[in-house]
């Protein structure tokens, strides 16, 4: 069987080489890369970190092959995204919405080349959350066949939005992802409690995964969480600036301090 050529990835780099590396990964089908260019990269970059952000498989100006969508194909192109660039020691994971599904995916198959783990909106793949996102992207690309939704989000959303899922139709609807997603490689719950990175989940307190956060801080041995007031899935766009300081913090000393005694 002749291997899938691995599709070419847009990636941004921000900051000084040779600081401590931040690798930012973006959520699913309406998100890239621009939802951190607009909102926390410079500000990290600024306070001298590294920067690494990139367009995932099928979204922005990466390529977008009609198959390949399962959660290792994702995580396997940051692999090796990492692999061609010119790192210096492990890197900082920030993963937003799907893309903290992927770094959570990464960081446990490569825990030695990740120095922590900053995830927001996000939760480690199981079998429920391959189930529920295949149904999502599915029942997605259903309603846009419907020559009535696009100017429906327009009218109750704004233009903006429109316009997001506009761009995320042909990865919605001539792709496999929805499938893919459902078949995708699911770790072992026994595995994450093993899990040898420290953790910190950001959560809007108004979002239905802000139920995550204690699951989360139970499951993982090394886990601290954070509830942002007044917003739901959206808080990165929606409140950068706290966000950001939550990273940024985070990022001088917080993934240094142990939340739990390990032996």
């Amino acid at each position: 069987m002749t291997k899938a050529r691995r599709p070419r990835l847009n990636a941004v780099r921000l900051g000084p080489r040779g600081a401590q590396t931040v690798v930012l990964v973006h959520g699913i089908a309406t998100d890239n890369l621009t939802s951190y260019y607009f909102t926390v990269a410079p500000a990290l970059a600024a306070a001298g970190h590294d920067v690494v952000m990139y367009d995932q498989r099928g979204h922005g100006r990466s390529e977008r092959p009609a198959t390949g969508y399962r959660l290792e194909d994702f995580t396997s192109d940051l692999a090796a995204l990492l692999d061609g660039m010119d790192t210096t020691g492990p890197v900082h994971l920030v993963g937003n919405s799907f893309g903290g599904t992927v770094a959570f995916d990464y960081a446990l198959h490569h825990p030695d080349r990740v120095a922590g783990l900053l995830t927001v909106e996000s939760e480690p793949p199981t079998a429920a959350w391959a189930a529920k996102m295949s149904t999502l992207l599915g029942g997605s690309a259903h309603r846009l066949r419907d020559g009535r939704a696009l100017p429906w989000i327009d009218r109750t959303y704004g233009w903006h939005a429109a316009r997001l899922v506009r761009r995320a139709r042909p990865l919605l609807q001539e792709t496999t992802i929805a499938a893919d997603i459902a078949a995708s490689r699911i770790p072992a719950e026994d595995r994450w409690r093993d899990l040898d990175v420290p953790v910190h989940a950001v959560y809007g307190a108004t979002s239905d995964l802000a139920a995550m956060a204690p699951r989360l801080a139970s499951l993982l041995p090394d886990c601290r969480t954070h509830l942002v007031p007044g917003h739901g899935h959206s808080v990165l766009v929606g409140d950068p600036r706290t966000v950001g300081t939550l990273m940024l913090d985070w990022l001088r000393t917080g993934h240094r301090q142990r939340t739990k005694a390990r032996a």
